[in-house]
C-alpha cells in the first residue's frame, strides 16, 4: 500500500527535526500506562537491552532489543531503504565519511504513522535517533536518544488518549493543540541511556501481512505496513477523548506504519586495553584485550613493532592478543580492525605500560606510609613511578602522613597506574587532652544585664564542662566574692553558661575546667567588667547595629550581624520591605535568608501582560530589647547584585525549531525565559539553563511562528534582561 503525501512528510520531518528535550507548549502531557479491552493494565514485555560497540564514527555500531533483533545505523545516501537525509550531510554528492562528511542526525529506527478521521489529523513519530549535542560533528558530542512524538496542532480542546505501540499518552488540550516530544538519552557519550527510553523492542513488518519486509531489513519507509514488536501488543496508533460522563470514545485509529532500519551486519569492536612489557634487552611483548560480537574475525594490525596483522584469540565476546616485540613501544599504538565488517571496523589504542604494586602499607605509630612498585618498562629508558606526587625510586616510596588515604594509585610517565588499598599497622589513637578556652559576652555588662559564658571553643575530647564564680583581679589587687557581687550560673555543667550581672560595679572572673577521657583540662579564667550605675537610676539602654548593607547574588544564602550591637538581652529581626523572604533564627544576633530569584514570564499560550521586573533590595529591622524592657531598632539593606545579560544570536527555522543563544555575567545554576516580541510581557517561547561558563541556549520546537513579530528578548531569574534582539528567519 502506497503512503500518503501526509505520511511521507512526516517521515521527512522526522528526519529533519532537531534536538527537543521538553514538552511542547501547547498541550500538557502524561505518559500512562496502556489499557486492554477490559480496561486493565497491559503489561510491559520487552525493550532495548544492549548497545554494541562504538564504531569508527563514535556511535554505537547497532543496539539490540529484547527479541533479538539487532539494527545498525543509518547514515548512508546510497541505500533508499536504510538512508539518511542528503541536507544532513555537508556534501550529499560526496560518499558519507566520518568527520568531513558526516550527517548531522541519523536513525537506527525511524517509525512514522498518521491517524486521521473526526476532527483528528495526528503524526506520531517513534525513533531511536543518533545526533551532537550541539549539532555540529565534534567527536565527543555523540548522543543516541528514544523519541516519542505526537502533533496535531489542530485538534479541538478537550481531554485525549493517545495509544501507541511504546504506551500511551495523555493530553489535555486548550487552544494549541498537541505539540509533544519525548527524548529520552540526551548525555553525550552516554549511550546506554536510550535504553532506558520508551523506544523498544524495533517495530518491523508483520510477517503474516503481505508483501513481506526486504530481506535484512525491518521494512520499506515509502510502504505504510502493519507491524508488530510493540512490548504491550498495541501494535497500532488511537486517538481516544473522554466525554461528559468520563467515558473514552475511540475517534481514530490505524494499524500502519512507515519504518525504517536495518538489520545489523556489521559487530563493530572495541579496543578495551593495550599494554606491553619489554626488558633491559629491548625485546618484549604486546598484549591487546578487545570486545566484540561472539565469533567475529578480530586482529592487531601491523603498527611497526615487529609483527604482522595477526588474528586474535576469543572466549564468547572477549578478544585477546600477545605479540612478540622487538622495537620501542614508547608513545606507539595498536590498531584493533574487525575484518569481517564491512567496511572494516577499526579501534585505535595507545600502548601503556603495567604497573605493578606488591604492597602499601602505614604505620600509624610512625605516621609512615609505604608504597611498593614497579612498571613492565624497564628498557634503558625506565618509567619513572609515582604515588601522591612523590617519586617511586628503586621500586618504594616512603611518604611521611598522620592521614594515608584508604587507597593509592601508582602512576606512570609511560601511561600505566594500577590502584591498590592501604594495609595499616599500629596502635589505635587515643583521646587528645581537653583544653579549656572560654569567652563571655558581653565583657562589660550594665547591673542586672544578661552575661553569656561560653566553652564551646574548648578543645580536645570533652565529656564534661564546669564553670564556677572565683575571685577577680581589680586595679586595686584581688576582689573576693561576696554576697555583692556573687552571681547564679545557670547552666555551670554545659557549655553555655549564663547569669545576671550584679548591682555592685566591678570586675567578675570565672573559671572554666573541662574534662574527658584523657584527663581535666587547667582552668581558662574569663573576665566580666559590671559598669558602675547607679542602683536606684534605670539600666543602661540597649544599642541596636544591624551590620553593613549587603548586595549579593540572587539565590544566594544571607547571613545577618547584629553582634555589633550591646547591652541586649532580646534579638528581634522583621522584614521591612522588599521581595519576601524567610528567616532563620529571626531571634538571634545573625540569622540567615536566601534572597529570592525574580520570577519569570511563564505563560506559553498566550502574553504576559502584568509581567514587570523587580529589583527592590530586602530592607530588614533589628530590634534589641535589653533590661527593664527598653529596646533599639537599626535596619539594614540587602541589594541583590546587577546581572549583565545579553542575546549574541537568534533564529527561527521555518516547520523546525527555535533556536537563541546568550550569555550571563553569572555563570551557572539559574533560568533564562525568552519571549516574542521586543518587551518581557510578550509570549514566552521557552527557557534555558545558563552554564559553567556564563552562556545559554535556548532550544525550542517550531510550535510558535513569530508572526508579526522581528525580535525576541530574554529575561533571567538573576534580574538581568535583553529586549528587542532582532533574529532571523530561514
Amino acid at each position: 500500500m502506497a503512503p500518503t503525501q501526509r505520511s511521507r512528510t512526516w517521515v521527512a520531518g522526522s528526519l529533519a527535526c532537531l534536538l527537543v528535550l521538553t514538552l511542547g507548549t501547547s498541550a500538557l502531557a502524561v505518559p500512562v500506562t496502556p489499557t486492554g479491552p477490559d480496561g486493565s493494565p497491559l503489561t510491559r514485555s520487552g525493550r532495548l537491552v544492549e548497545a554494541g560497540p562504538t564504531a569508527e564514527h563514535g556511535f554505537p555500531a547497532w543496539y539490540r532489543d529484547s527479541n533479538g533483533v539487532r539494527l545498525e545505523a543509518c547514515t548512508t545516501l546510497d541505500d533508499p531503504l536504510c538512508a539518511t537525509l542528503p541536507d544532513e550531510v555537508p556534501n550529499p554528492d560526496a560518499p558519507v565519511s566520518y568527520p568531513d562528511n558526516f550527517p548531522g542526525e541519523f536513525f537506527y529506527q525511524l517509525a512514522a504513522a498518521s491517524v486521521t478521521g473526526d476532527g483528528v489529523d495526528m503524526g506520531v513519530g517513534l525513533d531511536l535517533e543518533g545526533a551532537w549535542a550541539n549539532e555540529a560533528v565534534v567527536d565527543g558530542d555523540q548522543m543516541v536518544f528514544g523519541r516519542v512524538r505526537i502533533r496535531d496542532r489542530a485538534i479541538a480542546d478537550g481531554h485525549y488518549r493517545v495509544t501507541h505501540p511504546y504506551g500511551a499518552d495523555e493530553f489535555d488540550v486548550e487552544g494549541e493543540g498537541i505539540n509533544y516530544t519525548e527524548d529520552i538519552g540526551t548525555t553525550p557519550g552516554a549511550f546506554g541511556q536510550a535504553l532506558g527510553s520508551r523506544i523498544g523492542p524495533f517495530l518491523t513488518w508483520d510477517p503474516d501481512v503481505a508483501p513481506a519486509a526486504p530481506e535484512g531489513y525491518v521494512g520499506d519507509p515509502a510502504v505504510e505496513h502493519p507491524v508488530i514488536g510493540s512490548p504491550y501488543g498495541t501494535n497500532y496508533v488511537s486517538v481516544e477523548r473522554r466525554d461528559e460522563s468520563g467515558a473514552w470514545v475511540e475517534l481514530a485509529r490505524t494499524d500502519l506504519f512507515t519504518i525504517q532500519g536495518r538489520h545489523a551486519v556489521n559487530s563493530g569492536v572495541e579496543a578495551d586495553h593495550a599494554t606491553y612489557t619489554v626488558g633491559a634487552d629491548g625485546t618484549g611483548f604486546v598484549d591487546v584485550y578487545a570486545t566484540s560480537d561472539a565469533g567475529q574475525s578480530l586482529a592487531v594490525e601491523d603498527s611497526g613493532l615487529g609483527f604482522v596483522a595477526t588474528r586474535m584469540e576469543s572466549d564468547g565476546s572477549r578478544y585477546f592478543g600477545r605479540y612478540a616485540i622487538d622495537q620501542s613501544p614508547d608513545g606507539k599504538s595498536v590498531t584493533v580492525a574487525n575484518v569481517g565488517d564491512q567496511p572494516v571496523a577499526r579501534k585505535e589504542i595507545g600502548l601503556v605500560d603495567v604497573v605493578t604494586i606488591s604492597a602499601v602499607t602505614y604505620d600509624a605509630d610512625a605516621d609512615l606510609l609505604t608504597v611498593s612498585a614497579t612498571s613492565s618498562d624497564q628498557d634503558s629508558t625506565p618509567a619513572a613511578l609515582t604515588v601522591l606526587d612523590q617519586p617511586v625510586q628503586e621500586g618504594t616510596a616512603v611518604i611521611e602522613t598522620t592521614a594515608p588515604p584508604p587507597s593509592v594509585t601508582v602512576t606512570s610517565d609511560k601511561g600505566g597506574e594500577a590502584s591498590a588499598p592501604v594495609t595499616v599497622s599500629g596502635a589505635g589513637l587515643e583521646a587528645d587532652a581537653p583544653v579549656a578556652v572560654g569567652t563571655a559576652t558581653p565583657e562589660v555588662a550594665a547591673p542586672a544585664q544578661r552575661v553569656t559564658l561560653d566553652a564551646t571553643s574548648s578543645t580536645g575530647t570533652i565529656t564534661g564542662y564546669a564553670w564556677q564564680q572565683v575571685p577577680a583581679t581589680g586595679a586595686d589587687g584581688e576582689v573576693p566574692v561576696t554576697d555583692a557581687n556573687r552571681v547564679e550560673l545557670s547552666g555551670a555543667d554545659q557549655a553555655v553558661a549564663t547569669f545576671n550581672a550584679p548591682q555592685a560595679a566591678g570586675p567578675l572572673a570565672f573559671e572554666l575546667v573541662v574534662s574527658g577521657p584523657a584527663g581535666t583540662s587547667a582552668p581558662a579564667v574569663v573576665t566580666v567588667e559590671v559598669t558602675g550605675t547607679d542602683p536606684e537610676g534605670p539600666p543602661a539602654a540597649p544599642q541596636a547595629d544591624a551590620g553593613s548593607d549587603q548586595e549579593v547574588r540572587r539565590g544566594a544564602g544571607v547571613t545577618l550581624d547584629g553582634g555589633a550591637s550591646t547591652l541586649v538581652d532580646e534579638y528581634a529581626w522583621s522584614q521591612v520591605s522588599g521581595p519576601e523572604i524567610s528567616l532563620s533564627g529571626e531571634d538571634t544576633a545573625t540569622p540567615r535568608f536566601t534572597f529570592p530569584l525574580m520570577a519569570l514570564p511563564t505563560n506559553t499560550s498566550g502574553p504576559n501582560p502584568q509581567y514587570a521586573t523587580q529589583a527592590d533590595p530586602v530592607v530588614l529591622r533589628l530590634t534589641v530589647t535589653g533590661q527593664g524592657g527598653q529596646q533599639s531598632t537599626d535596619e539594614v539593606v540587602v541589594s541583590p547584585a546587577a546581572e549583565t545579560l545579553t542575546i549574541t544570536a537568534g533564529e527561527f527555522r521555518s516547520g523546525r525549531q527555535w533556536r537563541v543563544r546568550g550569555t550571563s555575567s553569572f555563570p551557572v545554576g539559574h533560568r533564562v525565559a525568552v519571549v516574542l516580541g521586543g518587551t518581557l510581557t510578550g509570549r514566552t517561547l521557552g527557557f534555558a539553563e545558563v552554564d559553567t561558563l556564563g552562556d545559554w541556549d535556548f532550544r525550542g520546537a517550531g510550535t510558535v511562528a513569530p508572526g508579526g513579530e522581528s525580535t525576541v528578548s530574554a529575561v533571567s531569574t538573576m534580574g538581568g534582561s535583553h529586549t528587542g534582539f532582532a533574529f532571523r528567519s530561514r
